[in-house]
């Protein structure tokens, strides 16, 4: 092996920006070594400093960290979570990172600097940083205009600290509720995922950072909810739920890179799937940016899956199936590949295939040019010299950034049942009760960095402003006597304090139960990566205490803070009010006292189904007619509510429902129009659903997809009138010899509240031969209002 560094390189043609970033990176290419070349294709996962100095490597449990030193020579791809590891100043870690960049460039003959990737599943997963509310809150909302300006403020913040790439969006569609990162998930359906998913890949895209599509492909379908379960699912439920949302994605927000799902599906691993990397993401939807290992996925090839025997097989394996950049740190792609293609093992064209697509990204990026300056946005114009005098000058969680984080958390809260008690009118005396009730941390997933990191660190203050459920109804109600009683812990299994919550609700006008779960990992919470549960009963003894709550015969409003559906027993019928909402962030709390006040009308709308009963799973709303209530069954997974429900303060009228083209060829355009008006005394928004029932298809089909929405606001008494126009696309699905294909027949289109709530119904038919469509076929319906 040839490990020394050669002399400073003979040309710089990649510096000519009057070049295409192709033609740069080939030019830089022709001038490596193999050792820079693997170097350019890992990561070294780091912390940045507190004090301003030179990031550090980060000691994890998977491998000792390399030395900095020995690597810098021949260069580095990027740096793995310089913010997301340590607790650091927005400010001071800024200069860690520019000082290591300037490090990074300078060891290597060819001035090239890392490519620095976050997290950032809700928001930029940094100290000091917005805590947004969770993705499935993002689904809530069905609001993809919404999720495109938040996504786009987290750019800015990622950017304006020197960070290139995010981890997010997840594109994995719910299968089994009992999965611990359900939270991460945008919902069960993959029209509503991909169509959110895709507005934060053209926010964070629009701010110049690189957008990673995950978990590619069928991570969410583990057997029994397990994380990293295998997968078993079959070719068409892949082509037909769990692939339309990275399609989508790559089509409309042309992301620049997708991250491989750690999963095998039907024994193939996903690192190691050649078809699904390279065949379908590649050669058949066109995509151009990199393939990203999920952490560790590579050497998980060898040690979980067993498809490889060595370190470097597992390194050929990936390569071959099209992954490019070993992450969090270098591994497989180091030593071990370097020794197989200097014998022969691996192709080294294998290496400069994936090798040039890095280099094209960093030459998108900046990181080629003759003029990079490491110095980001947030440090133009400070003093550099002395680091003291930035600590506090950057700000992460700027004024604009919690609005918007309100913003979206008041469209998610969904309003599931109501007997008219909400908006509460000024009560006098409120029992708030539950473990949720005076948690600051309740309204954070696990990927919020006061949980993911700052649970490690105690004595650092949590770095944002989250106000607990007792301070915000505290600040919404004034006059109001508030006495609060845990009751229980969340999943705890002490009763003890039942006693005194029940005493709370008998002395109080209103009870509010604050519920759900505790984000962690690995078991370290309720909900989260690796926090799976074998039922979806209320966690420890939250059930029994609603129960003894619900007996003490004041109105209860139970108030669900979770990372994922329950089932919520007696309290579906016999609660005066059900409020759901799914970790909503920084600003979530007073989103829900607003909710409860009335001052916020809700018009969240459930992105996943709330069972019936704890142990139905896996079941979603998209399931065929043999996986509801049969007489053969003695379960029934029907759902207390179905995907899609949600209420308001206000009602509204769908009528004067007309079919505009009843009849279509299998290439045609079929169309609807209805009168939806709001009846009730206030504005409010409705969120119209539009599904598909295919009654007869050559296999089986779901009862019903959503294939459309548009969420609309009307005063109180205005009414529109909703055209809608549903290309025959949209009844495409996988046959039977897995092409996808369009069949004549006749079909329902159904305008709904929800998925088990349709108020009109067309019937109309496609006529002609069954027609083949391919990957640029058309994706959505259109609506427009007159």
């Amino acid at each position: 092996m040839n490990l020394a560094v050669p002399p400073p390189a003979a040309t710089t043609r990649w510096r000519d920006r009057s070049l295409s970033p192709e033609e740069r990176a080939d030019a830089v290419l022709a001038e490596m070594t193999l050792p820079e070349k693997l170097a350019q294709l890992v990561g070294v996962w780091v912390g940045a400093s507190d004090e301003g100095g030179d990031v550090a490597p980060h000691q994890h449990d998977m491998e000792e960290p390399p030395a900095l030193d020995d690597l810098l020579p021949f260069g580095l791809g990027q740096l793995t979570r310089p913010f997301g590891t340590v607790p650091v100043d927005p400010a001071l870690g800024a200069l860690s990172l520019a000082r290591s960049q300037q490090r990074i460039a300078a060891a290597n003959r060819f001035g090239i600097p890392a490519l620095a990737h976050e997290e950032c599943l809700a928001g930029f997963a940094a100290w000091g940083a917005t805590a947004y509310p969770v993705p499935l809150s993002w689904g809530a909302t069905f609001d993809p205009d919404l999720i495109r300006r938040m996504a786009a403020a987290i750019g800015r913040d990622l950017r304006a600290v020197g960070v290139h790439q995010g981890l997010s969006p997840v594109l994995d569609v719910v299968r089994d509720a009992r999965w611990g990162r359900v939270e991460e998930t945008i919902g069960e359906d993959p029209y509503l995922v991909g169509t959110v998913a895709t507005a934060y890949v053209q926010g964070l895209e629009s701010a110049g950072i690189v957008a990673t599509l995950k978990h590619f492909a069928g991570y969410s379908a583990s057997r029994a909810g397990r994380n990293l379960a295998p997968v078993g699912m079959g070719t068409r439920e892949r082509a037909d739920v769990i692939l339309p949302p990275f399609e989508m994605a790559v089509r409309e927000g042309r992301p620049r890179s997708v991250m491989h799902a750690y999963t095998d599906t039907d024994g193939v691993p996903s690192a190691a799937d050649e078809e699904l990397l390279t065949g379908l993401l590649r050669d058949t939807w066109g995509f151009e940016g990199t393939v990203v290992a999920d952490y560790f996925g590579i050497a998980f090839l060898k040690v979980l899956h067993g498809v490889a025997g060595d370190w470097a097989e597992a390194a050929a394996l990936a390569l071959a199936s099209g992954v490019d950049v070993e992450l969090p740190t270098v591994k497989t792609f180091g030593e071990p590949l370097l020794r197989a293609v200097e014998d022969g093992t691996v192709p080294e064209a294998l290496v400069d295939r994936a090798l040039r697509r890095v280099l094209v990204q960093k030459a998108q990026l900046g990181l080629l040019d003759e003029d990079w300056d490491a110095v980001p946005a947030a440090l133009v114009g400070r003093p550099l010299d002395d680091p003291h005098t930035l600590r506090g000058s950057f700000d992460l969680d700027r004024p604009e950034n919690r609005a918007l984080a309100r913003e979206i958390a008041e469209q998610a809260v969904v309003l599931l049942r109501n007997d008219g008690t909400l908006p509460l009118r000024r009560p006098r005396r409120i029992a708030l009760i539950g473990p949720n009730a005076d948690t600051p941390t309740s309204v954070l997933g696990c990927y919020a960095f006061p949980v993911h990191v700052g649970s490690q660190h105690p004595g650092i203050p949590v770095g944002i402003e989250l106000p607990t459920l007792y301070q915000a109804l505290a600040a919404e109600f004034p006059d109001s006597e508030i006495r609060t009683a845990a009751g229980a812990s969340v999943d705890g299994l002490d009763t003890s304090g039942f006693a005194e919550a029940v005493e709370a609700a008998r002395q109080a006008d209103v009870v509010i139960v604050a519920l759900g779960d505790r984000a962690g990992l690995f078991g370290r919470g309720t909900s989260g990566e690796g926090c799976d549960v074998e039922s979806l009963e209320l966690p420890g003894v939250q059930q029994q205490m609603l129960d003894a709550l619900l007996d003490s015969g004041k109105p209860v409003v139970p108030v669900l803070l979770a990372g994922r559906p329950y089932a919520l027993g007696r309290a579906v019928t016999e609660a005066a009010a059900l409020v759901q909402t799914f970790f909503p962030g920084e600003a979530g709390t007073e989103a829900i006292a607003a909710v409860l006040s009335g001052r916020t009308n809700p018009s969240g709308r459930l992105p996943v189904s709330i069972p019936a009963r704890p142990a139905v799973q896996p079941s979603t709303y998209l399931a065929a007619r043999l996986a509801g209530p049969s007489e053969v069954s003695s379960t029934d997974p029907s759902p207390a509510f179905g995907f899609g429900h949600g209420i308001g303060y206000t009602t509204f009228a769908w009528t004067d429902l007309e079919v505009e083209q009843a009849a279509a060829t299998t290439d045609g355009e079929l169309g609807l129009a209805f009168t939806l008006r709001n009846t009730g005394e206030r504005s409010g928004s409705e969120t119209v659903q539009l599904y598909l029932h295919d009654p007869v298809a050559s296999v089986v089909q779901p009862v019903l997809r959503l294939i459309g929405y548009r969420r609309i606001t009307l005063d109180a008494g205005e009414r529109t009138r909703v055209w809608v126009r549903v290309p025959a696309d949209l009844a495409s699905f996988t046959g039977r010899d897995g092409r996808r294909i369009v069949e004549p027949g006749e079909l329902e289109l159904r305008v709904a509240a929800s998925s088990t709530d349709v108020r009109l119904t067309a019937t109309v038919r496609l006529d002609g031969p069954v027609r083949v469509l391919d990957h640029t076929r058309r994706l959505h319906a259109d609506f427009h209002r007159t």
